[in-house]
């Protein structure tokens, strides 16, 4: 009798006990990790591969953490004894990697390239270009949006000598900038890791790791962006949306403003969204692959640009003739103006899953349609497409609306054949990069509209036994050719890139 009154009196203290526990966790400052996830150790970010906007940020004990501009305690020393340039800026690439022309070297060590691919030191920010990561595009937009409005420019090495990073293509460098409203220069590299739109990178073994490491640490604490566990806004977290090619390259635009440089444009309502459809590769060259799929409602051929990056592990199934499943996030690609499918996905182990890129069948070949120069460079497609919008009731109906599209656009990155040109002028590319020795041939056709031809790189052919490399002299004025290559464009006007001298007939 006894054992059993102890045995419940042992019970009710240990339910007692539990609801004690229950209730302090539930406190605010008590243990319960309220914080999210953190394997992270002292970090307060958690997983940081998680993404995420939390504004000023707080720390652990619920305190406001003051920003400290770090970036801006940092001076520009140009008799440090470290090699620096004056540049400007050639084409913005992404959150840490933007190219520059180089105006005047500071230094023993000369640079012979007439622009370079600038690495930035002590940062890596998330993906924006072949891979898509969460936080990439607000890095990238945010390194333009700063040299956008820069007055001036300089970038410096870490030593007395300009140093490779390991691809051996890009300059490891710290990148400053001052606009009309500052008196010094500001370290960009800084700035990026302490807005939390970067991971560290060797942080603590560069010139300027003091500031480094507190700018990273302060990201960290304040859980800025890539150190939050918020969803990043601008990043696509759904499945893939199926469509045709036709439906993609017709798609709704709508306004689209870059919050960081202010600069806005008519964007595809599918931009930065995963996408799938189907296509014949047509083109493959290093890691950019171009498909076509043919329209019978429009008799023409619809092209896309695909970029698979330097390590895709599948770059054998875009053979050309094959017919695939592309699933990627569609990109518009501002250096050339234009839209991009990249970050494929892809399954190493199952070549047909249905959830990433996979041959279909084969068997079929490239198009090379006859196209006319006049509707390439002026034509135009007009359609009536219904669509829901509001009435004067604010209920929705359906309507029609008239859309208009340019052929060449619609046509862009698929196959073509253009006959009976005649030569007018050449102009070869001299420089110090891969399009060094390019040609650029303007054209005309029978009707005396002008088109341009574009060699892709240098090309060679065979004159007596020896593989001579193809230059201007080549192309006489007068000269009559016919060629078959890859709808591109430049500077808004549409072309046709060729890769191979077998795509040229002279007649």
């Amino acid at each position: 009798m006894i054992m059993n009154k102890l045995s419940k009196i042992l019970i009710l203290l240990a339910v007692i006990a539990m609801l004690v526990g229950c209730l302090a966790a539930c406190e605010p400052n008590g243990t319960g990790n309220e914080g999210g996830n953190t394997e992270g150790g002292t970090e307060q970010g958690g997983n940081t591969e998680n993404g995420g906007d939390s504004g000023s940020g707080d720390s652990s004990g619920g305190d406001e953490i003051e920003f400290v501009d770090y970036a801006s305690q940092v001076k520009f020393n140009p008799n440090s004894g470290k090699i620096w340039a004056e540049v400007t800026v050639k084409s913005y690439i992404d959150g840490d990697t933007t190219h520059f022309y180089v105006d005047e070297v500071h230094g023993a060590d000369p640079l012979d390239d007439s622009y370079v691919k600038a690495r930035y030191l002590g940062i890596n920010t998330p993906e924006s270009t072949g891979v898509i990561e969460a936080w990439g595009k607000k890095a990238s937009n945010y390194t333009k949006a700063q040299l956008m409005k820069a007055t001036s420019i300089i970038i410096e090495s870490d030593t007395a000598t300009w140093n490779l990073d390991s691809t051996g293509g890009r300059y490891l460098l710290w990148v400053w900038y001052k606009t009309a409203e500052d008196t010094d220069y500001k370290n960009l590299n800084l700035e990026i890791l302490q807005q939390g739109l970067a991971y560290g990178s060797n942080v603590s073994s560069n010139t300027y790791a003091t500031y480094a490491l507190a700018a990273l640490n302060q990201a960290k604490s304040m859980k800025l962006h890539v150190f939050s566990k918020e969803k990043d806004p601008d990043f696509y977290y759904g499945k893939a949306i199926s469509l045709s090619l036709k439906e993609l390259k017709m798609a709704d635009t709508e306004p689209y403003v870059n919050e960081e440089t202010g600069v806005s444009r008519e964007a595809n309502i599918y931009e930065g969204m995963l996408v799938k459809f189907e296509g014949v590769v047509a083109k493959q060259v290093d890691a950019t692959i171009y498909v076509e799929e043919y329209d019978p409602e429009y008799d023409m051929y619809f092209g896309m640009q695909i970029f698979a990056g330097y390590t895709y592990p599948k770059m054998h199934e875009f053979a050309i003739g094959n017919r695939v499943s592309i699933v990627g996030t569609l990109q518009y690609y501002e250096n050339g103006g234009t839209y991009q499918v990249s970050n494929l996905k892809y399954d190493v182990l199952d070549d047909n899953w249905d959830g990433g890129c996979r041959v279909i069948s084969t068997g079929e070949s490239a198009s090379y349609d006859e196209i006319d120069v006049g509707t390439l460079m002026n034509g135009s497609i007009t359609l009536d497409v219904i669509v829901e919008k509001e009435d004067e009731n604010g209920e929705i109906i359906e309507g029609a609306v008239t859309k208009t599209f340019e052929y060449g656009e619609l046509a862009h990155y698929s196959t073509a054949t253009v006959n009976n040109l005649t030569v007018q002028s050449v102009w070869t590319t001299v420089n110090d990069k891969e399009s060094n020795g390019s040609l650029t041939i303007t054209c005309k056709d029978e009707n005396g509209i002008t088109i341009k031809i574009r060699t892709a790189s240098k090309l060679f052919w065979d004159v007596n036994g020896v593989e001579t490399q193809v230059v201007a002299s080549d192309f006489p004025q007068g000269t009559v050719i016919s060629v078959k290559g890859i709808i591109d464009s430049f500077q808004g006007d549409y072309q046709i890139k060729i890769f191979s001298m077998k795509d040229v007939t002279f007649e």
